[in-house]
């Protein structure tokens, strides 16, 4: 189910690029992918137009559920700026052929992704074989789906064991509260909804101690970067500016203003963001993240993909899916 689920959708990414429609900025305005539900400082700068200001054009902003949704929209040119897409997505879809890259870090967190066990059937860490031949939700080739493979190779379960579900985090927390699926993996609000109904498997330094790092980037076309390189600057450096306002003082009229596009209430808002951290242009540039790590990171979620039979083959390199120079011109 999950190579089927996967591989079919790079196949139609990849078909997507032959047919791929103008740029929209072509036309004085760009369309920019964003999450619902998953509070960052850069939806303050959405809020008050600092965007738009900056780029001098109409942005249209439309809500995804999954990163694979983003990469697909990527490559039918209906999109030309994703944030906060997941290293895995990205991968399956740089894997299969699709030509774009990522231009920032744009969130890192553990706490806020991970696999939730119903309550009623009392597995924890310490008992998590019992997990063979379960069933769960998960939303495939996304930073959840990487993480639940890496989580089941931990503790030693075959996948073949167990029933897998294709679903976004907010359908997997339903299923979760009804019973439909015995755990359930997913991130931002799902996430929480999840955990009203059972237990993490491993919590978020738990997970980063076996290695498995939870981050997000943004992520653009290759030909939309070439062409549109000072835009793209522009569109990053004021990202770079919310996020530092947010280090800086992250008070409540920002919160409020992040809450309120991301759909969320004020307190909920709160609880998600404290679990995330957003680099600053220098710490994005070092060795840690797109200096070096991310694109050796990128290679070894690939091969794990590969390695479940989710996805046919892995770039013998993520060097040239890594575009720094719009980044390091903010500067």
């Amino acid at each position: 189910m999950i190579k089927k689920t996967v591989t079919g959708f790079v196949a139609g990414a990849v078909m997507a690029i032959s047919g791929q429609a103008a740029m929209a900025d072509g036309h004085g305005e760009i369309t920019v992918a964003y999450f619902l539900e998953w509070p960052m400082p850069f939806l303050a700068a959405k809020a008050s137009g600092e965007y738009e200001k900056a780029l001098g054009k109409k942005i249209n902003w439309v809500s995804f559920e999954t990163g694979t949704a983003m990469s697909a929209a990527m490559a039918s040119g209906d999109v030309q700026i994703s944030v906060s897409q997941g290293v895995p997505p990205f991968v399956v879809a740089a894997s299969g052929g699709q030509d774009i890259q990522v231009v920032d870090v744009a969130v890192s967190y553990s706490e806020n992704d991970g696999c939730v066990v119903h309550a009623d059937l009392e597995i924890d860490k310490d008992s998590a074989g019992e997990l063979a031949g379960k069933k769960v939700a998960v939303p495939l080739g996304t930073a959840a789906h990487y993480g639940f493979l890496r989580t089941m190779d931990h503790f030693g379960i075959d996948l073949s064991t167990l029933s897998v579900v294709d679903m976004a985090p907010p359908e997997g927390a339903a299923a979760l509260s009804q019973k439909a699926v015995d755990f359930a993996c997913g991130y931002g609000g799902g996430l929480s909804r999840m955990k009203e109904y059972g237990n993490v498997i491993l919590t978020g330094p738990e997970k980063e101690e076996l290695g498995i790092l939870v981050f997000d980037v943004t992520s653009v076309p290759a030909a939309y970067a070439a062409e549109n390189g000072e835009e793209l600057t522009k569109f990053l450096k004021v990202t770079a500016a919310a996020n530092a306002a947010w280090a800086a003082d992250p008070n409540d009229e920002l919160l409020a203003a992040i809450a309120e596009q991301a759909g969320m209430d004020l307190e909920a808002a709160r609880s998600s963001i404290a679990t995330m951290a957003f680099p600053s242009v220098d710490e994005q540039l070092s060795g840690k993240w797109l200096g070096g790590n991310a694109q050796t990171y990128m290679k070894g979620v690939a091969d794990v993909f590969v390695n479940a039979g989710s996805i046919d083959s892995a770039l013998d390199s993520y060097e040239g899916a890594v575009n720094t120079a719009p980044l390091m011109a903010t500067k």
